[in-house]
């Protein structure tokens, strides 16, 4: 049996999705595949299901053999549409040390550039933050095998010393998994390496080698650098970084062989930076992190697993250094800029206060973010700017209310169609939208319509093959030509109205017709409601400003609509006409560019002289050196991630103080 579905796993099956997936194939009895672009691998292999590269968005089969192949095929696919999906005990949670602002990864894909000078490096900024303290240095010494040739009545032996270390190994970790101590996020990186640890490439790699003669420690080593070949050659960023994780598994089984312990990092004192050519994910996690004050290494990047428990855990990194890191072997101090990459060797003493400085101001900036959580923000002339956040399902109102948002000003729907197998009923959007006014009642809860096309399609609806979906047939322009859909989600949001401040966003909008349409629709739902005795109450109709054509036209569109919400991200690439998922004119996707400026003050100035609400939720909206900037121009709302709230209401309340 197979069915082929579109994997909605966020940024596709990669270490810790594979994981899952495979743990969930090992249930069952039935021989799983899973083929992607003709190429078939076991489901119940997460090294060859890594290799695969499955991303998000793109089309797999399931294919099942067996008693319970329907049950595989159901919850297979399952999982693959919604992530939580037999798993919501394992999802990953979100880590509160994220606060200070680090709201994604850098971009991955830089290159180390060379010495700034004899004391300064540069490599990847992985995990922000400042941080100075003594240098500890981490290199334990390269495992060699011993490079003789078994002879045939040693063979059998060998193979069996080798397994008894990968259970060693796997006996570790799952002690590991067992302790409270250990944070969600890096309970998910363990449990991936263990499965690395049991999986049948490494090991029946090795156990090849050593059939054919090798020693078991050469044969892992061997073994370990062919797969982690196999993921340096994938063109994924995600799948590049697991390489580190290979050699660290094969590293650990190989001193497992030796009888020999790793160099310890127990003894790292309080505020040290650590220095390593490598360090694996494993040791990372097991380490004293309450004590490190920031992490340096030649290896990694900003997907890495070493940068994930960095973040997590709010340690500043830089990592990726390559030959550079050897110049630290002897360094007695260390000073790192995990936000622009930088290393300092042994600063002098004027760096010495810059950095100190630094680290005071952000533990203070921290610490003293928290008292902003209940606060009003106000202008001198007592006008409200309203923060709110950015959120994408009901899972992320709590996060949303602790860091103290004046309301939703972006809820992205289309997660709640992606979520499910067949498109939602009316009654279940309903709910939802219910229970987000519900819990913001009386701030305003901003509802996107449907924003979906063909580079994220949904079950349900039959997107055309688009060379460029972003152009294409997406937000507003679909949900036209599909009454059928729009009008469901249209009359979910009329009913949810009844329990708050719902107001009502159209994405995409280039042309007037586009909101003259939609007021019909909503004309025609609002009737049928009223003739079939279901509550319901009206709600403000915005549009979101993310096309050059909407800024253009800004001054008719606000007489059609209560309100805007200018969409950076959209509007700084349609702008720059840059695609602001390509690396290679990242460069231009920048929200301070003067025509991008030029556009957010043209609609500003548009909805100020149309006296309508002009808000923003972008990623920009979110950045205390733009804050005073967008309210200047006239802005009176601000929706971003939730970790950005506390620090944007003290960017509000600074203008204020400044008069």
């Amino acid at each position: 049996m197979e069915r082929s579905t579109i994997v909605r796993v966020h940024e596709g099956l990669h270490a810790r999705p594979a994981t899952r997936f495979v743990k969930l194939a090992k249930g069952f009895e039935s021989d799983v595949e899973l083929v992607k672009d003709g190429k078939a691998v076991s489901a119940k292999s997460s090294v060859k299901l890594m290799l695969l590269a499955v991303k998000e968005n793109q089309e797999v089969t399931v294919r099942a053999n067996g008693a319970d192949a329907i049950e595989a095929l159901e919850a297979l696919i399952g999982y693959l549409e919604n992530p939580r999906a037999g798993l919501d005990d394992e999802a990953e949670a979100q880590s509160p040390a994220n606060d200070a602002g680090q709201e994604a990864a850098p971009a991955p894909g830089f290159v180390p550039a060379a010495p700034d000078g004899a004391n300064r490096l540069r490599g990847v900024a992985a995990s922000e933050g400042f941080a100075i303290g003594p240098a500890f240095a981490h290199f334990p010494p390269d495992i060699a095998g011993r490079g003789r040739v078994l002879r045939a009545e040693e063979i059998e032996g060998e193979i069996d010393r080798f397994r008894t270390a990968v259970g060693a190994v796997q006996a570790r970790m799952d002690l590991a998994l067992a302790q409270d101590s250990l944070s969600a996020g890096d309970r998910g990186i363990v449990a991936a390496l263990r499965d690395i640890a049991a999986d049948d490439s490494l090991t029946g790699e090795a156990e090849g080698l050593i059939k054919g003669g090798n020693d078991a420690v050469s044969a892992v080593i061997t073994a370990a650098s062919t797969i982690a070949a196999e993921f340096s050659a994938v063109d994924d960023h995600y799948l590049n970084a697991r390489t580190d994780d290979v050699h660290a598994v094969g590293r650990q089984i190989c001193l497992v062989l030796l009888g020999q312990d790793d160099i310890s990092l127990e003894n790292i004192p309080e505020g040290a930076i650590l220095i390593a050519d490598d360090i694996g994910a494993w040791d990372l996690a097991r380490a004293p992190l309450k004590r490190i004050g920031g992490v340096v290494c030649g290896h990694g990047g900003a997907t890495s697993h070493i940068a994930i428990i960095a973040r997590s855990h709010g340690i500043p990194a830089v990592l990726g250094l390559g030959g550079q890191i050897n110049a630290l072997r002897t360094a007695r101090e260390v000073a790192l800029d995990g936000n622009a990459g930088h290393v300092i060797i042994d600063p002098d003493a004027a760096t010495r206060a810059d950095f100190a400085g630094r680290v005071e101001a952000a533990a203070k900036e921290r610490a003293g973010l928290t008292i902003f959580k209940t606060v009003t923000p106000k202008l001198a002339d007592g006008r409200i700017i309203e923060i709110a956040a950015n959120i994408g399902s009901l899972e992320e109102i709590e996060a949303a209310q602790e860091a103290g948002a004046m309301g939703i000003g972006l809820f992205r729907t289309e997660l709640l169609f992606m979520r499910h197998m067949h498109l939602p009923s009316e009654d279940m959007q309903a709910e939802t939208y219910a229970a987000l006014a519900k819990a913001f009642a009386p701030y305003p809860v901003i509802v996107r319509t449907l924003d979906i096309g063909g580079d994220k399609p949904i079950a349900g609806i039959e997107f055309p093959d688009e060379e460029k979906p972003f152009l294409g047939w997406r937000g507003i322009r679909m949900c036209l030509d599909r009454p059928d859909i729009f009008k469901r989600q249209l009359r979910a949001l009329l009913r949810a109205a009844v329990h708050g401040n719902i107001k009502v966003m159209l994405p995409m909008v280039s042309d007037l017709s586009e909101v003259r349409q939609t007021r019909v629709l909503v004309d025609e739902c609002t009737a049928e409601l009223k003739a079939e005795g279901v509550p319901h109450a009206s709600f403000d109709l915005g549009v979101m400003i993310e096309t050059p054509a909407a800024v253009l036209i800004a001054p008719a569109l606000a007489k059609e609509v209560a309100f805007f919400s200018i969409g950076t991200n959209d509007l700084t690439q349609y702008i720059m006409a840059a695609d602001r998922l390509n690396p290679t004119v990242a460069k231009l996707n920048d929200v301070t560019n003067p025509a991008v400026m030029s556009a957010i003050e043209m609609t500003a100035k548009a909805g100020v002289a149309a006296g309508i609400m002009v808000g923003m939720c972008g990623e920009a909206a979110g950045r205390p050196d733009l804050i005073a900037t967008f309210v200047k121009m006239g802005l009176t709302e601000l929706s971003m991630s939730p970790a950005s709230i506390q620090r944007a209401k003290k960017a509000i309340m600074a203008m204020a103080a400044e008069g």
